[in-house]
């Protein structure tokens, strides 16, 4: 049978007489038995005679006297019931639970027992904190009316057991006990706190039916229904029911603003106590303090403060709360300094901070790592009586913790009288920062025989610390165990686990972990994504990109500009640039991010017109560049030989926007001087320099002394490049070649020796290439399967009779023997690329990532090949990007000698 009361609405009828409710409740009272239970039992059944007017002025005064009336009942003095209970409302007064337990032992000397006394023990028990001394009195009565049933209800409301509120309601309207104006806002907060919106619809039904809504009653009632409405996200109820309301007091204007703020309806909250202030009621501090709150909490702190300061000039003085609101919230903000700075505002003038704002500025001291600072805090917590509070406990561990103080953390978390899983947490969590997982896991086990239940931020604890000191198997471990123990991994669980793997160098196992996550229907966060995309920021994985942009629009995450920006990175740095435009074209507001990833990205790929236009379409929309931006557009300049043009970027720089040039701007505009040919120049650019030259920069002037013949430059950046880099088989490799090309020098007998110490090594690497499912490695010399041992043939012999002619940076033309016995079978990356012709797509391009950088001849038969089979190539090596197409390679023939 289905429950006529809960599908009701306020306009609908009401059904009477609430008896027929098919529900089992909680606390219904048990069968009538045939003999008295004994919890209530008299001592004689038969009547004895009523205590004279003496006695009882007697136990009246031994009532001034606890512990006297209560020995003369267990003498078995006789008492009425008014003495008794006044008796109990002095064990309430005095909080003596024990003493109550002996009144109830003496409950037979009550000569005229009634339901009063029995709702008063049910009182005596709940406000004493023995609920389940009060329930079992509760059950044990046979008679329980309004007060019995208040009583109980407001035991449990005590201590915050809403849904056993919500479930005596119903037990009470079992018996057909209607609530009055004290009981149902005591219920209606019941449903408020366990968001239970079906009931508080049916309590306000009820309300409505038996007048309890009337003009003529207290106004709390109707205020308790708009604040369950608000407090369950249900506006638009809300709302109609404030405007039907015929009194709107503060609290009324509270509940609905609290509501819209809690909803996110900030605007709307502020539109609200603006009318508010029309209508003549004059918000209080509690108001201001819902709006300061709620601005602090949507991260918009200076609205808050600029609130606290309207709230001083009208003539409401901020209290403890307000100051706590603001100071935490600019600490979550993470703006540390400015929450310290109204921490010490706040002494100035007077207000005294409780637990929690003490926590909120030591948990800024933490996050600062001012260890000065929050010792100082740590005295004055001490000083004021909250040292000892968990909340102000548990930021001083996280404090000390943070500052490398894990002695004094140990000691506070030692010494702590009760702890919580946010304490252990937090010791957890400092050891594991620390690299001490073998202390943080001794906790761990710990926490469990303690009595506290460890969460999953503990299992995330422990998991990040493993990760961080490189046991990715013990993490994985305790990753497995979770879901043995019953805890449920978050988002957070699968983060960590997805970042770890990515930076300790593992892509692969960073996307199957990502992939898992999906599996188990765990939806990803903006940490997830910024987390993985760093797995794929390769010429391999940009299927893979892909994959992860569509799980970015499934779940809502493409307006996050900071994903934003990690896709346009990525699809750079994976070879699709033409799709990091398009995200760059669809951001409906761009940081200075995404203007830097693009112009990188576009100078990548050798589109450098299209860099240097979206540079200057940046400056026309009023968007200052930065450092990083200027590197790009230079290189963009080098790149196309537009040399005046990037001395102009480089002089801007300094003059128009007071940027101090890095090393890499420096080492761009030797590379812009030295494509060039003004090798002097670039050398005085050099000795000029106000900062100490870097290897890059030395290495930047060797090539171009090395494509111009400069021996004398070449082997001046070469003594450098040996002091600051002895030992690198690059340095000796550049400077090998350069005097190999260009003959004899006067330090020609160096090389044979740097030669020798350095180690050079002469192997031309491995490369990878994608041929899904798999990806299929080939090194130099290797013979890999190919599908037609004709293509093959067909490869080399369309090469040897071409008649096109690639020349290369410098202009010479790449000269090809006609005894050459193997032209696409020699070094890895002509392997690959033989390999890609066979069996890719003609629609795909051909993408392949080399361990070594390319060489010079290879670099020219991949430009070749391009345009014999209109095939894009891309390859990346450590320096660079190579786009082949058409015969020209988006490094401008420049980077293969570097």
């Amino acid at each position: 049978m289905e429950n006529p009361f809960l599908g009701c609405h306020p306009t609908d009828p009401i059904p009477d007489p609430f008896l027929n409710q098919p529900k089992l409740f909680r606390f219904l009272r048990p069968p009538r038995k045939t003999t008295i239970t004994p919890f209530l039992a008299q001592k004689s059944k038969q009547k004895q005679p009523l205590p004279t007017a003496a006695a009882s002025l007697k136990l009246r005064e031994h009532g001034g006297h606890l512990q006297q009336a209560i020995t003369a009942l267990e003498q078995g003095s006789p008492i009425r019931s008014r003495v008794y209970i006044s008796l109990l409302q002095s064990c309430i007064d005095a909080d003596s639970i024990e003493d109550g337990r002996r009144l109830h032992a003496s409950l037979c000397a009550v000569q005229d027992c009634n339901p009063f006394v029995e709702t008063k023990l049910v009182s005596m028990y709940a406000k004493c904190g023995s609920l389940e001394d009060a329930r079992r009195v509760f059950a044990g009565m046979r008679e329980r009316n309004l007060f019995t049933w208040s009583a109980m209800i407001g035991g449990y409301a005590r201590e915050q057991r809403w849904g056993e509120v919500v479930d005596l309601f119903f037990g009470m309207m079992h018996e057909g006990v209607l609530p009055d104006t004290f009981l149902l806002p005591r219920i209606l907060q019941a449903c408020s706190n366990t968001g239970n919106l079906e009931t508080g619809r049916l309590l306000h039904s009820l309300a409505v039916r038996i007048g309890l809504l009337d003009s003529s009653k207290e106004a709390h009632v109707s205020n308790s229904v708009l604040a369950m409405y608000a407090k369950c996200g249900e506006l638009d109820s809300a709302l109609r029911f404030f405007e039907k309301m015929d009194r709107r007091d503060r609290v009324s204007w509270n509940s609905i603003i609290s509501g819209h703020c809690q909803c996110g309806g900030h605007e709307a909250a502020l539109r609200l106590f603006a009318r508010m202030r029309a209508e003549g009621i004059e918000p209080g501090v509690v108001t201001w303090n819902i709006l300061i709150s709620c601005y602090n909490q949507s991260s918009n702190p200076d609205l808050a403060m600029e609130l606290m300061k309207q709230m001083e000039s009208s003539g409401i003085t901020p209290d403890v709360f307000t100051w706590t609101s603001m100071i935490s919230g600019l600490a979550q903000n993470d703006r540390m300094n400015e929450a310290l700075d109204l921490f010490q505002e706040m002494l100035l003038t007077g207000v005294e901070p409780n637990g929690m704002t003490v926590a909120s500025a030591i948990s800024a001291c933490a996050s600062l790592q001012a260890l000065d600072n929050g010792k100082e805090l740590h005295s004055y917590a001490i000083r004021i009586g909250c040292s000892h509070s968990i909340l102000v406990g548990n930021s001083l561990i996280d404090m000390y913790a943070k500052c490398g103080r894990l002695e004094d953390a140990q000691r506070i978390f030692d010494e702590m009288a009760e702890k919580d899983v946010f304490t252990w947490n937090s010791m957890i969590g400092g050891y594991t920062r620390a690299g001490y997982c073998g202390k943080a896991y001794d906790l761990f086990s710990r926490m469990e025989s303690s009595g506290v239940r460890r969460n999953v931020v503990t299992w995330n604890a422990m998991i990040s610390g493993y990760i961080q000191n490189g046991d990715e198997d013990q993490a994985m471990e305790l990753f497995h165990m979770m879901e043995i123990e019953g805890i449920r991994r978050n988002t957070a669980t699968w983060n960590t686990l997805i970042a770890g793997s990515s930076q300790n160098g593992d892509p692969d196992q960073a996307l199957r972990i990502f992939r898992q996550m999906r599996a188990f229907s765990v939806r990803p966060n903006s940490v997830t994504i910024l987390s993985i995309l760093p797995a794929c920021t390769n010429l391999l994985s940009v299927l893979k990109v892909k994959e992860i942009h569509s799980c970015i629009l499934h779940n809502d995450l493409q307006r996050d500009i900071s994903i934003a920006n990690a896709l346009i990175d990525t699809y750079s740095k994976s070879g699709d640039i033409e799709y990091a435009r398009v995200v760059f074209n669809g951001l409906s507001g761009r940081d200075l991010i995404s203007w830097n990833s693009m112009i990188a990205g576009l100078v990548l790929h050798g589109r450098c017109h299209d860099a240097r236009d979206l540079f200057n379409q940046m400056k026309q929309e009023g968007i200052r560049p930065n450092k990083a931006i200027f590197a790009s557009v230079i290189n963009a300049c080098g790149l196309d030989g537009l040399v005046n043009e990037g001395k102009k970027v480089f002089s801007n720089m300094t003059e128009e926007y007071q940027l101090s040039p890095g090393l890499e701007h420096y080492t761009g505009m030797v590379n812009l001087l030295g494509r060039s040919g003004r090798l002097r120049e670039a050398s005085d650019l050099i000795d000029n320099m106000p900062i100490e030259p870097d290897a890059a920069l030395w290495n930047a002037l060797l090539t171009a002394a090395r494509i111009y013949g400069n021996i004398r430059i070449a082997n001046l950046a070469a003594t450098h490049l040996f002091k600051l880099e002895p030992r690198n088989p690059e340095t000796l490799r550049l400077l090998s070649h350069a005097q190999a090309l260009y003959g004899k020098s006067n330090d020609a007998s160096k090389v044979p020796r740097a030669k020798k110490e350095g180690s050079i090594n002469e192997s031309h690497g491995c490369c990878w290439m994608e041929v899904k499912p798999k990806v299929i490695t080939f090194s130099t010399g290797s013979q890999v399967t190919m599908n037609s041992e004709s293509k093959l043939a067909e490869i080399n012999s369309r090469i040897m009779d071409t008649n096109e002619v690639i020349p290369d940076f410098d202009g010479t033309i790449l000269e090809i023997e006609e005894d050459s016995e193997d032209i696409v079978g020699t070094h890895s990356e002509k392997l690959a690329v033989a390999f890609g012709l066979v069996n890719l797509p003609t629609f795909r391009a051909i993408r392949i990532v080399k361990s070594v950088r390319i060489c010079t001849n290879c670099h020219t038969i991949c430009k070749l090949i391009s345009k014999l089979y209109k095939r894009e190539i891309l390859i990346k090596d450590p320096k660079s990007l190579h786009r082949f197409n058409d015969g020209t390679c988006s490094c401008r023939d420049y980077c293969q000698l570097l």
